[in-house]
């Protein structure tokens, strides 16, 4: 058989024929892949831990009070006030009792609860871009059982907020709508 090989015909390669590409590895070679990104987590999955203590925070510039609005949930309650472009600088204070300054005549209102936080915004306004209530009454909530707005003038917008009892916060932010998110712990573990 050697034999006949060596004297078949002589087969020469065309000039058109291109040397094959370069594959690499071949398919039976294991093969290294980048891990899959992760998408980012939506808002609510990674939440700062409660504190009992006051909190600051925000952005240094100016921004419209959009909305107000506050909810329950499982283990805590919400207030959320909503701005445009950005949540300005901000303070978040508690106190012993529901009674806060009513803007800066020096007259005090209370709203319901025995135990009051003072959320204040520095650098905003809702003079003409605030939408809705400004006192929200929600009995159905195990802490927070009212929101009133108490000041929006010459750049500070105040909120007071009625708690039924004291209870731990954690205040934080969400961009796109920019909020300010205060959560009172309603559960102890």
């Amino acid at each position: 058989m050697l034999l006949l090989t060596a004297c078949g015909p002589v087969l020469t390669p065309s000039a058109a024929v291109s040397p094959a590409p370069n594959l690499g590895t071949t398919a039976s070679a294991p093969r290294i892949e980048a891990p899959p990104v992760s998408p980012p987590a939506p808002p609510g999955t990674n939440l700062p831990d409660f504190a009992c203590a006051d909190a600051t925070g925000g952005k240094t510039g100016v921004a419209n009070t959009i909305a107000a609005r506050m909810n329950t949930q499982p283990a805590y309650d919400r207030f959320v006030l909503q701005f445009d472009p950005i949540v300005p600088t901000y303070t978040v204070k508690r106190q012993a009792k529901p009674v806060f300054p009513l803007g800066a005549g020096g007259q005090n209102t209370s709203v319901q609860g025995s135990t009051g936080v003072l959320v204040t915004v520095h650098s905003a306004t809702g003079a003409t871009t605030f939408t809705g209530s400004t006192d929200i009454v929600q009995s159905q909530n195990k802490v927070l059982v009212e929101a009133k707005q108490t000041q929006d003038f010459e750049g500070y917008v105040s909120w007071g907020l009625g708690l039924s009892r004291a209870a731990c916060m954690r205040v934080f932010t969400l961009p796109d709508p920019a909020r300010l998110v205060v959560d009172f712990q309603t559960t102890t573990s």
